[in-house]
């Protein structure tokens, strides 16, 4: 059973379209992946808001390339072919149709911060005064990619004494399985628990 400190939340990283709608995604999760993950976090949002758990998406958002460019890994990986990140400085430009969360996994009652622009979804985000404000204890991790802004958040919730949970139905990466799988450990070692959708959901004695 997973002990879970008052009061829970879940943290959504950038489960939107530009990662997992082939027709429009700039850097995306392999088409079958996209498909799993997303009918595992339905599964679990629906069962979380039936506990009044929140829910927050985080979700990248550029003004431009030049705010990407800024970072030397990012203008390197522009000239790399071969690179999973080569389309970086074109990746969820603001009002294009990347930065809508996928239709399935939102709702009203959800909260947004669209402020995000490196992998961590703190980072120049009002991530931890939303969390601190509706005094959040335990952040539960679902999203893209593992080993980059899923494992980023996850140290960052840690390092402000967070507990934190990973969701292993509900997080996948496009860098590869072996990188995912890695990432897993590293969270697993380092940072907190990792559950999943049937165990998180048994725990809030959610039914079905």
């Amino acid at each position: 059973m997973v002990l879970i400190e008052e009061k829970l939340a879940v943290v959504s990283v950038d489960m939107h379209r530009g990662h997992l709608d082939p027709e429009v995604a700039t850097l995306p999760l392999e088409p079958e992946k996209s498909e799993i993950l997303i009918r595992n976090t339905k599964r679990l949002f629906d069962g979380l808001r039936v506990k009044k758990v929140p829910i927050i998406h985080v979700v990248q958002t550029i003004r431009g390339q030049w705010e990407v460019l800024n970072n030397p890994y990012f203008r390197e990986k522009l000239a790399d072919s071969s690179a999973t990140r080569k389309n970086a400085a074109r990746h969820n430009v603001e009002g294009s149709p990347g930065t809508e969360v996928i239709l399935d996994l939102y709702d009203s009652r959800d909260h947004m911060v669209k402020t995000k622009k490196r992998f961590s979804s703190f980072y120049a985000t009002d991530l931890e005064f939303l969390l601190h404000a509706l005094n959040i204890k335990t952040v539960a991790l679902t999203g893209v990619n593992t080993n980059s802004c899923v494992l980023c958040t996850a140290f960052e919730a840690h390092k402000l004494d967070f507990q934190v949970l990973l969701i292993r139905d509900c997080v996948n990466s496009m860098d590869g399985e072996e990188l995912h799988q890695c990432a897993l450990k590293v969270f697993e070692t380092a940072i907190g628990t990792i559950v999943s959708v049937d165990e998180l959901l048994k725990e809030l004695k959610v039914s079905g």
